[in-house]
């Protein structure tokens, strides 16, 4: 469906996020001067649709970016408990991510983990690769329906748990994870957000934090899937990486393993199911330099193509939500719901 309104062109099509066109912008004064025009537009459509691709702005690096991200993200959202390398191109603008380009990145809820997380997500493409690279986008109302009536309804009663080892030889150090280089600070911050936390030595920490698996968007009313239950699992990596890390730290010193909220471990099967509903929602638009993509970040999870080529992709996080609105179907925690198999 295409609707025409005030000389921008908004593109509904399946498996794609929304797409506007902004035509005929010759410069970044223009371009602002448009995006204050049509925010409303734009915001109104991120609502219904939860991700919307805006295109056809001269947005080329990270100054211009962050003169369109005041103009559409004008409360920042923090960046916490960082689980994934980065570049800071200060203020608030981030590289998406700096993983490797061979590894495609599954669908997943931006801290999904914290007492508080960014509402929406913004995304620009400054470079667009050969090959790929797309940030895909997936819808997590409809991923809820999607999952088994059993696990979901585990999951609704007991949340899920997260236990996270930081060490510099494996995922982020927690100096990196935690912006310090104190245990106190560190301590003090896992007191006061809920998670529990444990030195295994002086440089290996080991947390575990319990949150609600589904939550309730704040602004519409409905329910969604909305967690790192099975991005975070053993059982989504590959079989290689998965023995090598086992065989290297032990069958509990993961950087990151996942279990329903009584602390039972997720199964293989259960998993590929949650897998399966990803995959079956996943939607996807080839970037073009200057591509804008907004995420609301509860409605949508977000993730990552392979790609080939250059590709640079900035990001910054606003309108933080805490998680105490979004009707919690379990409080957090510290400690399983029940007894359970995590040790």
């Amino acid at each position: 469906m295409s609707l025409i309104k005030e000389k921008i062109t908004l593109r509904r099509e399946s498996g794609k996020p929304s797409i506007i066109e902004i035509p005929g912008v010759r410069d970044m004064d223009e371009a602002i001067r448009r995006l204050e025009q049509e925010r409303a537009a734009i915001t109104q459509e991120l609502t219904e649709a939860g991700s919307v691709l805006v295109r056809g702005l001269p947005v080329e690096d990270a100054s211009a970016f962050g003169r369109v991200r005041d103009v559409l993200l004008p409360r920042p959202a923090a960046y916490k408990e960082k689980a994934t390398p980065r570049t800071d191109f200060g203020g608030g603008v981030f590289s998406s991510t700096d993983l490797p380009a061979i590894q495609p990145i599954r669908l997943h809820n931006e801290n999904s983990y914290t007492l508080d997380f960014p509402g929406t997500l913004l995304f620009c493409c400054v470079t667009a690769p050969d090959k790929g690279g797309a940030t895909t986008v997936g819808d997590m109302r409809e991923a809820l329906r999607l999952i088994p009536e059993e696990l979901r309804r585990r999951f609704e009663e007991h949340g899920w748990l997260l236990v996270r080892n930081y060490s510099a030889l494996a995922g982020l150090p927690w100096q990196t994870s935690f912006s310090t280089e104190s245990p106190a600070e560190v301590e003090a911050y896992c007191q006061e957000n809920v998670i529990g936390c444990e030195w295994l030595d002086e440089e290996t920490l080991r947390t575990r934090q319990r949150r609600s698996a589904i939550i309730t968007h704040p602004t519409t009313g409905e329910k969604v899937w909305f967690n790192h239950a099975a991005f975070w699992s053993r059982w989504s990596l590959d079989e290689d990486v998965r023995d090598v890390l086992v065989e290297t730290y032990g069958e509990d010193g993961l950087p990151f393993e996942t279990f329903v909220g009584d602390g039972t471990p997720l199964t293989r099967e259960e998993a590929d199911a949650l897998n399966a509903a990803y995959t079956k929602v996943t939607r996807r638009e080839t970037y073009q330099k200057g591509d804008l993509l907004l995420v609301d970040n509860i409605l949508n999870a977000h993730g990552r193509e392979a790609f080939e080529g250059d590709r640079k992709i900035l990001v910054a996080m606003g309108d933080p939500v805490p998680l105490d609105a979004c009707s919690p179907t379990t409080a957090p925690s510290t400690t399983v719901s029940r007894d359970g198999g995590v040790k």
